[in-house]
């Protein structure tokens, strides 16, 4: 009998351990920030600001996330700011009602890829994503893993998706919603990573479901009217830190990997931030 009663309890504790687990990743969102809609499923523009050597992972990350149910992207023009005509996608200026995913040289500033996102109250209305050629033209980031994995988060920061998980060097949880040291996965340095994080997984895809499983009566994608910038979230940032506002949270490594600015009147931007190793 005594045997009988551990085992059970080993089983029922087990079955509760992955059922919090499940629960832990089903609630990856950040600040209930969404993009305001009136149908499911919404259609959110993508400006193609990259250089021809990242224009396959935006692909890949644009054909991922149209898996799930409430989201579909479409990749279009870029619409970032010009400079004699020619656009400049390292000043990766916002357009109202979409997100503009850019590429540049930033600089060895630390960070391989930002996010931000402006928001009125709680609802997100325009949002760049930028990726550091800096890093990326190393041996160490030059890599199909690594690109597919910063170009999926940053994108997915913009939908209102935060980490399943922020540590570096535990199991990956197959997401690219999970910081690594080995983003394709397997043995490296001696540790096995498991899964690849180069794609979403299916806790994305249900959090998703669960961020926009209301409809609104208003919207805020696809609108370009106003000027670039946003008259209801107006400010450009640039890859200073040092306008990003106040830190909010930091990942398992002590870096800030959240900020917050506070523009008033409902109104703010926040800049989700992967680092270098």
């Amino acid at each position: 009998m005594k045997s009988f009663r551990n085992v059970f309890v080993f089983a029922f504790a087990a079955v509760l351990a992955g059922t919090l687990a499940l629960a832990v990743d089903a609630t990856h969102s950040w600040g209930n920030y969404h993009w305001a809609r009136t149908v499911n499923p919404f259609t959110l523009k993508l400006g193609d600001n990259v250089s021809s050597s990242w224009d396959t992972y935006l692909a890949t990350a644009s054909t991922d996330w149209n898996v799930s149910s409430v989201l579909e992207t479409a990749i279009v023009a870029g619409g970032t700011n010009k400079s004699r005509g020619k656009l400049t996608p390292r000043n990766c200026v916002p357009t109202s009602g979409r997100v503009e995913v850019c590429s540049a040289k930033y600089g060895a500033n630390g960070w391989l890829g930002i996010a931000s996102i402006w928001v009125s109250g709680s609802h997100i209305v325009q949002g760049t994503a930028k990726m550091n050629d800096t890093y990326f033209n190393t041996a160490a980031y030059s890599t199909v893993a690594w690109k597919r994995l910063v170009m999926c988060q940053e994108i997915a920061h913009a939908f209102g998706l935060d980490h399943q998980d922020d540590k570096f060097d535990n199991l990956n949880r197959g997401t690219c919603m999970d910081y690594t040291n080995a983003p394709a996965g397997g043995v490296y340095e001696g540790f096995d990573y498991g899964p690849s994080n180069e794609h979403p997984n299916d806790h994305d895809y249900e959090q998703l479901g669960i961020i926009y499983g209301h409809n609104d009566d208003t919207t805020t994608v696809g609108q370009t009217t106003s000027s670039r910038g946003n008259g209801k979230a107006g400010v450009d940032l640039s890859d200073d830190p040092k306008q990003w506002g106040r830190e909010v949270k930091k990942d398992s490594r002590g870096r800030t990997s959240l900020y917050e600015r506070d523009l008033g009147q409902g109104r703010k931007v926040f800049t989700h931030v992967f680092w270098a190793n």
